[in-house]
């Protein structure tokens, strides 16, 4: 396994990009903008200490991080895999990246898988696999990036409620598809 690339630990980094496109979104998110933004920067920063210095990666993977859950609130869903990936794709499209499309939405479609990603492996899919299964660990799993990094971050980028919602969303699709309370899980 390739070891992590860790970033200047006493700078954590933002990404300007996901904020102003982020900000866009600013109304269908309410009062979850600041839980949700915290969210995309964790996840940006613990996929981007895998990726190291892969070429378009930090744009990529924040376009990925940005839309990879937005679906929830565009859509009122928490079958949202397929509507956060349209809305990366229209972004994509307008932006004049269409050769990022594919990759983008496999980092989406994939975030939640349980096991490895193994089908193109030179994409930024595992890594941002990884790197959401921190998050939503809470930093429970690390997959080998230093404790104080994942710390750091954590730290940096306050949860804000975002699991509070998360566990709030499950219990309320629970209760209307008992047989299919978490559709975006793979194996």
């Amino acid at each position: 396994m390739k070891k992590p690339h860790i970033v200047d630990r006493d700078v954590i980094p933002q990404s300007i990009l996901l904020d102003e496109v982020l900000s866009t979104y600013r109304q269908q998110l309410g009062l979850d903008y600041d839980a949700y933004r915290n969210h995309c920067m964790r996840v940006f920063n613990f996929c981007m200490a895998f990726a190291g210095d892969q070429a378009d990666g930090e744009d990529k993977i924040a376009i990925a991080a940005l839309f990879h859950d937005l679906g929830i609130w565009s859509d009122s869903t928490f079958d949202y895999i397929v509507p956060s990936q349209l809305l990366a794709r229209r972004y994509l499209e307008k932006s004049g990246q269409t050769e990022w499309i594919d990759e983008i939405e496999a980092m989406i479609g994939e975030h939640h898988k349980i096991t490895r990603y193994r089908k193109n492996e030179s994409w930024l899919v595992e890594a941002f696999r990884k790197a959401d299964w921190i998050d939503l660990s809470g930093g429970l799993l690390r997959f080998r990036l230093p404790d104080d990094f994942v710390t750091d971050v954590l730290e940096a980028f306050p949860n804000a409620g975002f699991h509070k919602k998360l566990v709030m969303l499950s219990s309320e699709r629970l209760k209307t598809h008992p047989f299919s309370p978490l559709p975006m899980m793979k194996l």
